[in-house]
């Protein structure tokens, strides 16, 4: 799932009314990332990680071409470079992360991918040398003892791998907001952001496809990826528009609502079961990411 960084700040006279359209996109936003995850555990017992990942990109990729080419927009752009380091690290951070959740009960592998503002903190210091404060260094603290909480009894059991590679996903989503962030700084349109990533990840998920076997789509699992494409995409819209018409903090800190969701479907769907520990674990991951965003 990839989620904008450094949106630009809502005008401080931006009407009370709007700004709380902006919380209500998000609320949308983090129902419908939930949503996805969804249907990427459902469908991993039709097909692989890596299908669903290339059927995920390859419709964000027709939707957003389209909507380019009935804008008339300009997909020619002097930072290809850019974007093809976004793209390929993004698209290997969405691998690891659907498979985690294929996986892993469904708030682990969200959760975890969580992480990705503490990394992006960290990054921010050891890549570009930014200095962190005492507030966001308490979070960092905060987060990974979270995460030690949390991968705790998966480490100690048969899915150590799943547990890994769903921190792993948040690892390299945050080093790919890195690069948006400098594409932001560049001046280039989030639009073309997302469309590169998108097709970069179809790509990529097309030449992997030719070492893995193709599993078919058929009338009964054809609505998995249809489904998949869908929530994805509305996720996708109602997120850039709670960035853009609300305010950037209270939008990143109701992005987190996606945890809870995904608690809450993994409940109705496969009765996942939550430990104290697990609950504590995962609201420290919560509440260090939301602090790391406000660094």
């Amino acid at each position: 799932m990839m989620k904008p960084t450094e949106p630009a700040l809502a005008a401080p006279d931006v009407p009370v009314s709007r700004w709380r359209l902006g919380s209500a996109w998000m609320v949308v936003a983090a129902l419908f990332f939930g949503l996805m995850g969804l249907f990427v555990k459902l469908g991993a017992q039709h097909f692989s990680s890596t299908e669903l990942v290339f059927w995920r990109t390859a419709f964000g990729t027709l939707t957003l071409g389209v909507a380019a080419c009935w804008r008339r927009e300009r997909f020619v752009t002097p930072h290809l470079r850019y974007h093809v380091q976004r793209g390929l690290i993004g698209y290997i951070s969405l691998l690891l992360y659907f498979y985690a959740i294929a996986h892993l009960p469904l708030s682990t592998a969200v959760t975890l991918n969580y992480t990705s503002p503490l990394f992006l903190a960290l990054l921010s210091v050891l890549v570009l040398r930014e200095r962190l404060s005492a507030r966001a260094v308490a979070a960092l603290a905060l987060g990974f003892v979270g995460v030690l909480l949390l991968l705790r009894p998966t480490l100690a059991g048969e899915r150590w791998e799943a547990g890994l590679l769903g921190l792993g996903s948040g690892l390299l989503a945050g080093w790919s907001y890195l690069h948006v962030r400098e594409l932001g700084r560049l001046g280039e349109p989030e639009w073309r952001v997302v469309f590169y990533f998108a097709l970069i990840s179809t790509v990529g998920g097309a030449v992997l496809m030719q070492f893995d076997r193709w599993h078919a789509v058929t009338a009964t699992n054809v609505w998995l990826l249809l489904g998949l494409g869908l929530t994805a995409t509305v996720a996708q819209l109602a997120m850039t528009r709670a960035y853009k018409v609300g305010r950037k903090l209270v939008a990143a800190n109701l992005s987190y609502l996606t945890v809870v969701f995904s608690t809450l479907l993994g409940v109705l769907v496969w009765q996942d079961s939550l430990t104290l520990a697990s609950f504590v674990a995962m609201t420290l991951i919560v509440i260090s990411g939301i602090l790391a965003s406000r660094r």
